[in-house]
């Protein structure tokens, strides 16, 4: 383990509260690929059609139907949400944190904190969770856990469509069915959304000494988790930033040279290193 490394698990240790950041990095680190042999077997008939290249960029494919839309969808979820078990590195993570004041902070939405262990009341997911679906249109604030409803899509694709009776309709206005993750302003914020994330406010404005564990978040949404994580620490002395980035670790926020020694790590490597 290198000196960063041994740095971190130290200041696991000491730290009086742990609050982990984490972005598609983690789950990347952890074998969760949207490319590669394996996206290109499970969707293989999806890039033959559409000449799709990978998971993510697929999700903003124009299809024509809601039947091909909902094809691939459902799909794209079982591939990331269901299937997985709980990955080896976020048990990893889990250990070294279980039985310190934790509290995770995420724009992940495949599940893997859950799977892992990590407790829901300590779990903010912002940006979603692949699980669930939502009116489009937020005529109500309940959430549909959908698992079934894919079993059924992925089972009866056929030609990269669904049957039309699948197609999910809102049970209150009969209107489309979305995701419930964060694409536009009618992301549903329910009374659960609303009570994490209160109570991650609260985490970031404790006194107790704190280790805000950065893992693999990038610039896809930095105002969540990143750009806060250096303001907190070029503000606050009791807080101290490890972030574990493999392409930029890098802080952006201005900070003087004596206060980045001793209040940031910043560790540009596989985040799998961590637990050598």
């Amino acid at each position: 383990m290198t000196d960063s490394f041994q740095r971190v698990r130290q200041l696991v240790d000491a730290s009086e509260q742990i609050i982990i950041g984490a972005g598609a990095g983690l789950s990347a680190a952890a074998g969760l690929q949207y490319d590669g042999p394996a996206f290109q077997s499970a969707f293989a008939d999806f890039i033959e059609r559409y000449a799709i290249t990978d998971l993510y960029s697929s999700s903003f494919f124009p299809f024509a139907t809601e039947e091909e839309y909902w094809a691939c969808w459902a799909r794209h979820i079982d591939y990331a949400r269901f299937q997985p078990n709980a990955l080896p590195l976020y048990q990893q993570l889990f250990d070294l944190v279980k039985d310190k004041d934790y509290f995770v902070l995420t724009t992940n939405v495949d599940g893997q904190f859950r799977k892992a262990g990590f407790a829901d009341d300590r779990l903010f997911e912002v940006q979603g969770d692949y699980a669930f679906l939502q009116c489009a249109k937020a005529c109500h604030e309940t959430l549909y856990y959908n698992y079934d409803l894919v079993q059924e899509m992925v089972h009866a694709t056929k030609d990269c469509r669904i049957p039309t009776q699948l197609v999910p309709r809102c049970p209150r206005c009969g209107g489309k069915m979305a995701i419930h993750v964060r694409t536009d302003a009618y992301f549903i914020e329910d009374k659960t959304w609303r009570h994490q994330a209160s109570r991650a406010t609260e985490r970031l404005n404790s006194e107790k000494k704190t280790l805000l564990l950065e893992l693999g978040v990038g610039f896809n949404t930095p105002t969540i988790i990143r750009f806060p994580f250096e303001q907190l620490v070029s503000q606050r002395s009791n807080f101290v930033l490890a972030r574990i980035n493999k392409e930029q670790a890098r802080t952006w926020f201005p900070m003087d040279e004596q206060k980045m020694r001793k209040h940031a790590i910043l560790i540009q490597d596989d985040i799998a290193k961590l637990f050598l």
